[in-house]
C-alpha cells in the first residue's frame, strides 16, 4: 500500500469501528453541558491524577513528549471554552470570547506547524525518535507553510454563535465553509503523516473523518466543536491506551515512502493555497478584512445553507 504497509482485515475493520466511535462519543458529548463536562472535565481530572501517570509513561511509549501533552490538554481547553460560549448567553455578545474560538484554534496548528518543522531538523531517514519512526524532508516545510496558510485564512469569528435548535446549543462558526474545512483535513492528514506516521490511520484519517462527517451530515456549521470534541476523545483514549496504536495487532504501520511523504504535502500546501487564493478574491468582492472577524463568505451557498437551516427555511440532513 503506498502510504501504509499492508493493512490486515482486522486493521480495516477497527478503523471503521474507531471513526464510528468517535462519531457516537461526539454526539454523546454534545447532548448538553452535563454530558459535556462529564466527556472534558469530570474525565481528564480523574485520568491525569490516576491514569495517564501510570499508562502514557511506559518504556517506548509514543505519547510520552511534549506534543502529545500538549495536543490533549489545548484540546480539552478548547472544548471547555466552546461550552462556555454555548452556554453562557453574554459570551457570544463578548468580542474577546468570540476571538477564543480562532485563537484555540490557530495555537492547535501552530503547534503541528512547529513540530513539522522540528521533525525536519532531526534530518531522520527512518530512526526512532520519541518512540515513533520518522523522515525527514521537503514535505515538513511544505506543510509548515500550508498550516501557516490555514491559520491566515481563519475568517468570521465575531459571527460565531450557539445554535438555537434542539438542546444542545452547538457552537455554530458558519464562515467555516467546506473548501477551508477540506484545506485543513488535508494539511492535518499530511502532519499526522509527517510526524506520527505511525498513528495516522487513526489519528489522521478516521479522526479527521468523524469530524467531517459529523459537519457535513449530522450539524452543519459546528465542525470546530465536532473537531475539538473528538481530537480530545481520541487524545484521552491515546494516552490511556498507547500500545492500541503503538504495539497491538491493530496498529498500523506508515511506509516512510519519500514519495507518498511528499505528495501528502504537497496536495496540503495546494488546497491552503487555494483557499488563500479563493478569500482574497472574496475580500476584494465583499470589501470585508480577515482580520475583521466578520464573515468573509457570507454570499457562498454553503453559508446560506446553515443560516436557511437555523431559521427553519432548508432541512437539517442535507449534505455540505
Amino acid at each position: 500500500m503506498f502510504l501504509y504497509q499492508p493493512l490486515s482485515l482486522e486493521q480495516g475493520m477497527m478503523g471503521i469501528i474507531v471513526l464510528f466511535a468517535l462519531i457516537g462519543a461526539n454526539e454523546l458529548s454534545r447532548l448538553n453541558k452535563w454530558t459535556g463536562l462529564a466527556f472534558f472535565v469530570a474525565a481528564p481530572i480523574v485520568l491525569t491524577i490516576f491514569v495517564w501517570p501510570s499508562t502514557s509513561t511506559v518504556e517506548g511509549s509514543s505519547v510520552n513528549d511534549w506534543f502529545h501533552y500538549a495536543k490533549v490538554y489545548s484540546a480539552l481547553a478548547g472544548c471547555v471554552g466552546f461550552m462556555a460560549i454555548r452556554y453562557i448567553p453574554r459570551l457570544q455578545k463578548n468580542k474577546i470570547a468570540l476571538a477564543f474560538p480562532p485563537l484555540i484554534l490557530s495555537i492547535n496548528i501552530l503547534e503541528a506547524v512547529i513540530r513539522d518543522i522540528q521533525v525536519y531538523t532531526f534530518g531522520a531517514t527512518g530512526q526512532i525518535i520519541d518512540g515513533m519512526a520518522m523522515s525527514s524532508g521537503p514535505w515538513n516545510l511544505m506543510n509548515a507553510a500550508a498550516g501557516i496558510l490555514n491559520i491566515l485564512t481563519i475568517t468570521g469569528w465575531f459571527a460565531i454563535k450557539a445554535s438555537k435548535l434542539g438542546s444542545s446549543k452547538d457552537m455554530l462558526w458558519v464562515d467555516q465553509i467546506w473548501p477551508w474545512i477540506i484545506a485543513y483535513d488535508l494539511w492535518n492528514f499530511a502532519y499526522t503523516y509527517n510526524c506520527i506516521g505511525d498513528h495516522s490511520f487513526y489519528a489522521g484519517v478516521m479522526l479527521l473523518a468523524s469530524c467531517t462527517l459529523a459537519a457535513f451530515f449530522l450539524k452543519k456549521g459546528a465542525w470546530l466543536q465536532h473537531r475539538a470534541h473528538t481530537l480530545a476523545i481520541w487524545c484521552m483514549f491515546a494516552q490511556t491506551m498507547p500500545a492500541f496504536i503503538d504495539t497491538s495487532a491493530f496498529a498500523v504501520k506508515a511506509s516512510l515512502n519519500p514519495t507518498a511523504l511528499f505528495t501528502v504535502s504537497f496536495l496540503a500546501l495546494a488546497a491552503n493555497i487555494g483557499v488563500a487564493v479563493f478569500e482574497v478574491y472574496k475580500v476584494r468582492k465583499n470589501h470585508v478584512m480577515p482580520w475583521s472577524g466578520k464573515p468573509v463568505f457570507s454570499d457562498t451557498k454553503a453559508y446560506g445553507r446553515v443560516v436557511a437551516i437555523e431559521e427553519g427555511k432548508a432541512p437539517a440532513t442535507r449534505a455540505a
